[in-house]
């Protein structure tokens, strides 16, 4: 596999192939393959591919910032990244480097999921025909016409909210802004684990002017359903095209990620307000499958669903390649992976259906 070795992902995922009875895998770093322009494999090893983050020095070579809390530099990032996965030579992946280069910009994501029908929050710049936005003249242009008075405006290239600015606009000329963003007195722009809220419009025109040379796509802000007076959204892991693993994310900002104060929900309460409301809980699970479908040569995905106000019905926000962090979580009833974790889950789905062209599994004992 390609990834940061000591990290707590390819130590999860080196468990859970372990647990299987099987060899532990060969970890090719992630700065190797930065270095080196690639990696070579054998043509019967299966290859995971591993997210490059949290690793300062992986960073380094990514973005070219010294400083990992800096935002700007995702269009860098997201180059260099590309080119890295064409330089990984033989193997037969659990990935497909054309899905993985749609799924992170979320332009082409986006407009890929509406093609095949999925229900997608509106957006001016979905797919390769969208709107360009050169700064926040464009995007203030941009909800004057397709009237937007609340959006997120997102980084095309960006993961873990960094950049992310959700706008509310009100009567008045009245503007406001939340993110995790913060605006250096120099203009310069930093993550930060604060949500932030900003009310002077220079200020935002500030942060969206930086980010837009990086790329920006923008979302209409969708009303969600909520649980316990706060906003709720959906983290569905599918393995092998089925839904296997699903977390509540609710938070009282607009922003839901957990590391930005966001907190795990009840999965059970969920599912009885999707039931009260005449709905079905695999309906909702089928738009994850539907979306993770557009994907069909890449082994697993991560999509965030945006339940609407009454639970009834939901929309995709995004689809995340590497969207299956979610320690101690085990699988779904019914979804095949009861009792697995989200690595688990995949070296079994691995082990029922052999990509083809690998060598034999087999498992010890």
């Amino acid at each position: 596999m390609v990834g940061n070795p000591g990290s707590r992902r390819v130590a999860l995922f080196t468990d859970a192939v372990r647990a299987a009875g099987l060899p532990g895998p060969r970890v090719v770093p992630w700065t190797e393959v930065l270095r080196t322009g690639g990696a070579d494999f054998g043509s019967d090893e299966i290859v995971r591919v591993d997210s490059p983050g949290e690793d300062p020095e992986v960073d380094l070579l990514l973005r070219g910032a010294a400083d990992p809390t800096r935002v700007e530099g995702s269009a860098r990032w997201y180059a260099r990244f590309m080119t890295a996965l064409r330089g990984l030579r033989g193997g037969v992946r659990l990935d497909d480097p054309g899905e993985l280069a749609v799924m992170f910009d979320k332009r082409l994501c986006h407009g890929r999921l509406v093609a095949a029908g999925v229900p997608v929050p509106g957006s001016p710049t979905s797919g390769p025909r969208g709107a360009a936005v050169h700064g926040w003249d464009d995007v203030r242009a941009l909800m004057r016409e397709h009237r937007m008075p609340r959006l997120f405006v997102k980084p095309a290239h960006g993961s873990s909210a960094s950049g992310v600015v959700a706008v509310e606009s009100a009567g008045g000329g009245r503007i406001r802004a939340t993110t995790s963003v913060e605006l250096a007195d120099d203009g310069a722009l930093f993550n930060s684990l604060t949500v932030r809220r900003y009310e002077r419009e220079r200020d935002i025109a500030a942060i969206v002017d930086t980010l837009a040379p990086d790329g920006l796509h923008l979302e209409r802000w969708l009303p969600k359903a909520s649980q316990r007076g706060s906003a709720a959204d959906l983290r569905v892991v599918v393995v092998d095209g089925r839904a296997t693993h699903a977390v509540v994310r609710t938070s009282r900002s607009p922003l839901t990620n957990l590391h930005l104060g966001g907190r795990r929900g009840d999965l059970g309460e969920v599912r009885r307000a999707v039931e009260a409301a005449g709905a079905r809980w695999s309906d909702l699970l089928a738009v994850g499958e539907q979306a993770a479908a557009c994907f069909p040569r890449t082994l697993c995905v991560g999509v965030d669903l945006l339940p609407a106000v009454g639970w009834r019905s939901a929309a995709v926000g995004e689809v995340n390649a590497f969207g299956d962090l979610l320690p101690r979580l085990t699988g779904l009833p019914g979804s095949g992976a009861e009792g697995l974790d989200t690595y688990a889950a995949q070296v079994a789905a691995v082990l029922r259906r052999p990509p083809s062209g690998a060598g034999p599994l087999r498992t010890a004992g």
